[in-house]
């Protein structure tokens, strides 16, 4: 595994520019900085309109950023739900415990610990779901993760993990960290949408192409789609995003394909 892709830091990383731009564009977006209870550490942004929902309950993506996984990254996440999601969604956008260290674990897994923190991002995941589910109506059939780089392992983890709330993971330019993975019987039923660029030198393609076959043989459903230009957000960003997202939402019997990334 590329240790440079699990543990570079935002500043080395991939920083959108989106995340720098004057935020006119976004200053009406309702955003909440909140907590799970009685967990302090564990700090999520609520992003989108809860007032409204679908009859069946609103889609929740759930992100995990790259880089240091920081707070920095809310004015990407919420150009992310402007842009990107279809009608009917909220951002639940995770926060990653700080760290003085440079060679930290961002999002630390069951089988990945870092000392920063005594919980894991899989624990972290579904309590969040929760809490946002006790207050507003949430559809159980679109709970869906989006990482990228530093956030894709434990995202991998979070959906395999026994009673995950997740039902479709977006992994895009991450590796794929098969020995520190629960149970891949845990991938039956889910649903993954990578999204990696050929030219990646920083988190190799071969893991993308690695995912795809261990997740497919265990009965995952399992979209690879490619992006020309390396490590980072190229391209038609939020098409990209919004492409997975609508995969996402509607199950595809044993998919297994590899396609470019929307243009």
């Amino acid at each position: 595994m590329s240790s440079l892709c699990r543990f570079l830091t935002l500043a080395a990383l991939v920083f959108s520019p989106a995340a720098t731009w004057a935020q006119d564009d976004i200053a009406g977006i309702p955003a909440q900085d909140l907590t799970v209870a009685n967990q302090p550490q564990q700090r999520f942004f609520l992003i989108g309109d809860t007032s409204k929902a679908p009859a069946a309950g609103s889609g929740l993506l759930l992100v995990l950023p790259g880089g240091d996984g920081s707070a920095e990254f809310h004015p990407f996440v919420k150009r992310i739900y402007a842009n990107a999601l279809p009608e009917g969604y909220v951002v639940a956008q995770l926060v990653a415990v700080p760290s003085q260290n440079q060679r930290q674990i961002v999002w630390p897994t069951a089988k990945s610990k870092d000392p920063k923190q005594a919980f894991t991002t899989e624990s972290f995941v579904a309590n969040v779901v929760s809490e946002v589910k006790a207050k507003h109506k949430v559809d159980d059939g679109r709970v869906f993760t989006l990482s990228w780089s530093s956030g894709g392992p434990a995202a991998y983890a979070a959906s395999l993990t026994k009673d995950t709330p997740i039902k479709g993971s977006l992994v895009a330019m991450s590796v794929y960290p098969s020995q520190s993975l629960p149970p891949i019987a845990g991938a039956k039923g889910q649903r993954y949408y990578l999204l990696h660029s050929p030219q990646d030198k920083v988190c190799p393609y071969f893991h993308a192409k690695l995912a795809k076959k261990v997740l497919g043989n265990a009965g995952a459903e399992v979209q690879l789609a490619d992006y020309e230009g390396g490590h980072g957000w190229m391209g038609d960003v939020f098409g990209n995003i919004m492409a997975g997202i609508e995969w996402l939402q509607t199950p595809h019997e044993n998919a297994s394909t590899t396609k470019p990334a929307t243009k």
